[in-house]
Parts: C-alpha cells; structure tokens; sequence
C-alpha cells in the first residue's frame, strides 16, 4: 500500500504516453505496441509495484508477456525517466512513475510495508543549505524515513513482550514476568522497572540490543520475552 501526493494524473499520464511513444520509435526501440500496453498498464496503478506484481495487473487485463519483456520495458522507461526504481531496506525492487519537475521522498512502515510519499520546501531547502555550506554541488538525492505508521501503532497493544518490539522503539519496562534468579540477573545488569529504553537492533530469535540510561544491553530472545514494556508516546 502506497500514500500518494496528488497529481493531475489524466493529463500528466496523456503527456507521459505521448513522449513515450515518440521518444521509443525515436531510440527505435522495438515491439512498441506491446510496450506501450505495458506503460499504460504501469501508469494506471498509482503506487510502488514489483516486477511480478505488474505482470499480474497485465494478466488481469488478458495480456500475456514474458516476464523478461516487462522487465526490458522497465528498464527502458527507468533508462528515459518515465519510471523510477527504488531499493527499499529488505524490500524487493519497486518502480514508481516518474513525473518531470517533481520530487518527493519516502516514509517506510517496517510493519505492514505502506509506502508514504512526502514532500516538504523547508526541507529541500536545508538539504541545498548544507552541500553548500559543506562546498558540496547537489545534484539528486533522495530521503528514506523508516519507522511504523500510524496504523500500526493503533493496532500495537500497549503492554507487551519486549520480543515483540521493532528496532528504534521507545519504551518503559512495566514489569519482570520470570523468576526470582531472572529477575536478580535483570538488576544486576541494571535494569529496572520503570527504566526507559529503546530497541537499537534486534534480530528475530536471535539476540536484542537495547540502550537504557546510556548503556547498551544485550538480552536473548527468551529473556525478551520476560520483559513487559508499554510504548511511549511518539
């Protein structure tokens, strides 16, 4: 799921087709026909797809193109700036339309994957402020936030295991849910409850780097799960 900036989408498609088209048979770039089915294909979807997701949208629509031709079609539309291809952390690549004269950058939810388009003048700005001030001469850039949407948030229960926390969390522990000897190991590394923490790596089952106080904690994924934590407020 994407969040999409709004556009003029019906004339800036019409323009976008008709420079394709011109500029293809300019390149003599063959198969044009069938590469403009999957332009139009592409233009109608208004968000971030995979490669496999586009084919099935021509599918959809009875069209029936090796996999390796949709992809040389967007290579090509990525190759003339008609698309935009992007390497989101742990994220297959996603094509995205790429409108002349505008620009935006990208708020990614670890959680459920929602792509949230952003674009903000106070920003752009101090980013030419500061490759200026560093005698440093821009020319592209982009803007990854990674984080959890508000969505998700509202879904999260409020206490819960610290096992099942997120990288870059904020949290206070609630409670120890373990044994007397657990509980004495706990203090004795010096946490305690009430202590404010954040999640600065975790790895699944494996291992959870937590900072409280200044200090880095490493914790196993059984200790986690007898930690109770609540989220703070953003």
């Amino acid at each position: 799921m994407v969040f999409k900036m709004e556009t003029n989408n019906n004339s800036i498609h019409k323009s976008e087709k008709e420079q394709f088209i011109k500029l293809f048979k300019q390149e003599g770039i063959d198969g044009i026909d069938n590469r403009i089915i999957v332009l139009d294909a592409f233009l109608q979807t208004e968000e971030h797809i995979t490669l496999h997701k586009l084919d099935d949208i021509l599918n959809e629509k009875g069209y029936e193109f090796e996999i390796h031709f949709i992809k040389d079609t967007l290579e090509h539309m990525c190759k003339y700036g008609f698309a935009h291809m992007n390497k989101f952390e742990n994220r297959p690549a996603l094509y995205e339309h790429r409108h002349l004269g505008q620009h935006h950058d990208h708020m990614v939810c670890t959680k459920c994957g929602k792509i949230i388009e952003f674009h903000n003048d106070e920003l752009e700005s101090l980013q030419n402020q500061i490759a200026s001030m560093k005698g440093f001469h821009l020319l592209q850039h982009k803007l990854e936030m990674y984080g959890i949407c508000s969505d998700c948030v509202d879904l999260r229960v409020q206490t819960m295991p610290l096992m099942m926390a997120k990288p870059g969390d904020k949290l206070i522990i609630r409670d120890f849910a373990s044994g007397r000897n657990c509980v004495k190991h706990l203090k004795d590394m010096g946490l305690r409850i009430g202590d404010k923490i954040e999640i600065l790596t975790s790895q699944g089952k494996g291992q959870f780097v937590i900072a409280a106080d200044s200090k880095r904690f490493v914790l196993g994924y059984g200790m986690a799960q007898k930690i109770s934590v609540e989220i703070l407020e953003k």
